[in-house]
């Protein structure tokens, strides 16, 4: 089967999915990037057909670029996302002849804003111009519903568009199916509930000896994203450090924010806190395996990469009560579910699992045995080659 995904290259997530396929002779692999990138090994071509100030945003896809940081805020990220949009017509043109040359059995957009959006733009023009395309698969990941196309009118009618010019819908949560229905998905459309990376690779993500963990270390991995609460979590610190004063957290993605460097000194709770850039797999691994807990401060979630793979490492989990987070974490039971803007609601949640033994160990059995159900890089992805072959 030959498949041509529309995927910001940069992208570890899009990489652990396309790897699935790369690495089985049954498939041969295109790319068409949205970012400028280096090319996956083994990918039979690949082509940039960049989004707008994409060659700005650096090749790297890190959270230190300048572009990125601007975009940060709302308003103004909104503006990056409608001079996306507008660019659509001239992109998709190059799109559709990138298809047309290539012949794929199947075109998978990986993300609905910028790479579905722009899929169904060339997909609206050929079928104007009676020109025959593959099936398009659209995924869902993370908050292209509930942020992107909520938080602005030209993405939400774009988004809707998408969704009623696709094929076939992925998404990482039931959450997010229920949600493209309602905004335009049309019934019968197939559709599947995969991890947006395919699932946890176990080995990598693994847990430790329970007896090497650190029952005072909290885990922050979410990095520096609009929807992160990282400002409510600092709050959040001096009144566990007022009840448990050796507690340490580790922020992987946070280094290199003066606001939030000045926020920790401000609070007086540097000692406590260590800001990290981001780290490669095996690293962020080893630090789930000291750790007693991962917290999640966001508003806006499907079901979180970095989630899955703490929950793998045994940690028990902290995270915002969303929809989608209840797909995983049953409160009480397997982590707790907080208020993301409530430095109170955060802070009682951390002193009440680490004065709790008993339901940490509780809770890491359980989510052990769901990763082992659910969410295995070695059992999602067959899935998603199953629906592929349907499909054609």
């Amino acid at each position: 089967m030959k498949l041509l995904f529309i995927a910001d290259g940069r992208s570890p997530t899009a990489a652990g999915w396309m790897e699935y396929f790369l690495l089985d002779d049954r498939y041969e692999v295109h790319l068409v990037s949205t970012f400028p990138a280096t090319p996956l090994p083994g990918l039979a071509s690949y082509e940039e057909i960049p989004a707008a100030f994409a060659r700005l945003a650096g090749s790297t896809g890190g959270s230190g670029n300048w572009l990125r940081r601007w975009t940060a805020p709302g308003s103004r990220a909104v503006v990056l996302r409608r001079v996306r949009a507008w660019t659509l017509g001239r992109r998709s043109a190059a799109l559709q002849r990138r298809i047309v040359g290539v012949e794929p059995d199947l075109v998978h957009a990986l993300r609905i804003p910028f790479e579905g959006l722009l899929a169904a733009a060339a997909y609206s023009a050929a079928a104007k111009l009676a020109i025959r395309m593959p099936p398009l698969v659209l995924s869902v990941w993370g908050n292209d519903l509930t942020l992107h196309a909520a938080a602005d009118p030209t993405i939400a009618a774009l988004t809707a568009q998408a969704l009623t010019t696709t094929h076939a819908l992925l998404a990482d949560c039931r959450r997010d199916i229920r949600l493209a229905y309602e905004i335009g998905l049309p019934r019968p459309t197939p559709t599947a509930v995969i991890p947006g990376g395919g699932g946890v690779r176990p080995k990598i993500f693994f847990p430790g000896d329970p007896d090497g963990v650190d029952p005072r270390r909290i885990v922050q991995p979410r990095g520096l994203r609009a929807y992160v609460e990282n400002e409510t979590f600092l709050h959040a610190v001096p009144a566990v450090l007022d009840h448990a004063p050796d507690v340490r957290f580790d922020c992987p993605g946070l280094a290199g924010d003066p606001r939030l460097a000045a926020l920790a000194g401000k609070l007086g709770i540097e000692h406590a806190i260590r800001l990290l850039p981001a780290l490669p797999q095996t690293e962020l691994a080893a630090l789930f395996r000291r750790a007693a807990v991962i917290l999640s401060p966001t508003t806006h979630d499907g079901t979180p990469n970095s989630l899955l793979e703490a929950l793998a490492c045994g940690c028990f989990p902290i995270a915002g009560d969303l929809e989608s987070i209840r797909e995983w974490i049953t409160p009480g039971l397997n982590g707790l579910l907080v208020d993301p803007r409530s430095p109170v609601s955060i802070a009682s949640a951390i002193l009440e699992c680490l004065g709790d033994p008993v339901i940490r160990s509780r809770a890491r059995l359980h989510n052990l045995k769901m990763i082992s159900e659910r969410a295995l890089y070695g059992n999602v992805m067959p899935r998603a080659g199953a629906f592929y072959e349907n499909l054609v």
